[in-house]
């Protein structure tokens, strides 16, 4: 059975082609020729099912929200719960970072209950085993990492983080150019520990044809880690970072050759200025590959308040060439997300990425806001209500308030300025 890319280059349109443009409202055989580039990537592992959704050029902004137990704090229930809600708020994908308790069989019940791809990073499953045994990283072996990304291939895993750009010549850029917040990356980090322990290359990185294998069997996306990404405004577009982006662009190349989908993680932290400029680089190294970052954070000065500003980073990221928003909660930095926080985090990047899909005037987004546009001029609550983002908190808050019964808000009262223009 073909991947989705393999399919596309011998003119095939598949039925989750079909299916991604009815909903993006475009031309089926235009996605196909997009996907055939590799600008386009639908994940969809052979063994989930659930109605997919495509992430690349020219389509609506997706978003990803971030779940797991910890060592600390492992609720499986809390965790499904916390799926369900960011499912309904909108978002397009769930990543499963779970690093305590079994490992595989929450992964399982995620793949099973979850309506939107899921994601997952494999090294965290192989590290949390590790240390729970009193072991060291350093005694990871690569063989059993390489079977875990099978088994969770098996398992019906659509997308995985694999930080195949960490190298020994990628670190090589950071000892001459010291950061302020080193590397932020858990992967980035893991692999790090283990090369420097080991004098040994990084495994994903010497064995990538391997990777390329199992991914093309179950037809499993390659989110190329951003390993070395900026953890702080400081150490935004150092060395360290661009040397790794240059090796991604190479890994991109090779995937598509072996008809593995594939797309690329961008930085964390970043000042606003630096954003445009980041993503048009990342583009044209990876050959319009969709970019999914995380954020980004223009400032790290807001701790409790971060899922504002990746929202903010975010929409600058979308606008000039993002395609997949990873969420940020106001938990970020702090503690593990409770199931309020996965609310405002998708909330936060679910505005973010309508906001750029405006700008780029992606399929219906400008007339959504037309639309409630003109319902406020009309005073129209219900059309306001059913056209907002999140319907039931502007529901809420109106039916809540002193003007529950009236047409205008609490605000301005009988001083409403589209009432008294109206009159007029």
């Amino acid at each position: 059975m073909k991947t989705q890319i393999e399919s596309a280059k011998e003119g095939i349109i598949t039925p989750q082609m079909y299916e991604v443009a009815q909903k993006e409202q475009v031309d089926t055989e235009w996605i196909r020729n997009e996907v055939a580039y590799g600008h386009i990537v639908i994940p969809k592992n052979k063994h989930h099912d659930f109605p997919v959704r495509a992430i690349g050029k020219g389509l609506s902004t997706k978003v990803n929200a971030n779940l797991g137990t910890s060592e600390k704090h492992c609720q499986l229930h809390e965790e499904l719960e916390k799926m369900g809600i960011a499912i309904k708020y909108g978002a397009d994908a769930i990543m499963d970072l779970s690093t305590g308790g079994n490992i595989h069989q929450i992964l399982k019940q995620i793949i099973s209950q979850s309506t939107v791809m899921v994601g997952t990073v494999p090294i965290y499953g192989m590290a949390t085993r590790l240390l729970s045994e009193g072991k060291k990283i350093a005694q990871l072996d690569p063989e059993e990492l390489f079977q875990e990304i099978e088994l969770q291939a098996q398992m019906g895993v659509d997308f995985m983080t694999l930080h195949c750009g960490i190298t020994q010549y990628s670190l090589s850029f950071l000892d001459n150019d010291e950061r302020v917040c080193g590397i932020v990356s858990r992967g980035g980090a893991l692999l790090k520990r283990w090369m420097v322990d080991n004098n040994k290359e990084n495994p994903l990185y010497e064995q990538y044809d391997r990777i390329l294998e199992i991914c093309r069997k179950y037809d499993v996306t390659i989110s190329l880690g951003d390993g070395l990404r900026p953890g702080c405004g400081a150490d935004a577009s150092d060395r360290g970072q661009i040397a790794e982006l240059l090796t991604l662009g190479k890994l991109v190349d090779r995937a598509r050759e072996k008809g593995v989908q594939v797309m690329v993680e961008g930085p964390g932290h970043m000042p606003m200025d630096q954003i445009e400029s980041n993503m048009r680089f990342m583009k044209k190294i990876c050959h319009e590959a969709p970019l999914y970052v995380l954020g980004p954070l223009v400032t790290d000065s807001a701790p409790g308040y971060d899922h504002i500003v990746g929202a903010i980073g975010g929409t600058m990221a979308a606008i000039h060439g993002a395609d997949f928003l990873c969420y940020v909660t106001p938990a970020e930095h702090l503690c593990l997300p409770n199931a309020h926080d996965v609310k405002e985090g998708v909330m936060a990047s679910k505005i973010a990425a309508h906001s750029a899909d405006i700008v780029n005037n992606i399929n219906g987004s400008k007339q959504r806001d037309y639309t409630i546009s003109k319902a406020r001029r009309e005073l129209d609550w219900d059309t306001i209500f059913k056209n907002a983002l999140d319907p039931e908190l502007a529901q809420k808050r109106k039916m809540e308030s002193e003007s529950s019964e009236e047409d205008h808000c609490t605000m301005c009262g009988n001083l409403c300025a589209v009432k008294n223009d109206q009159n007029i």
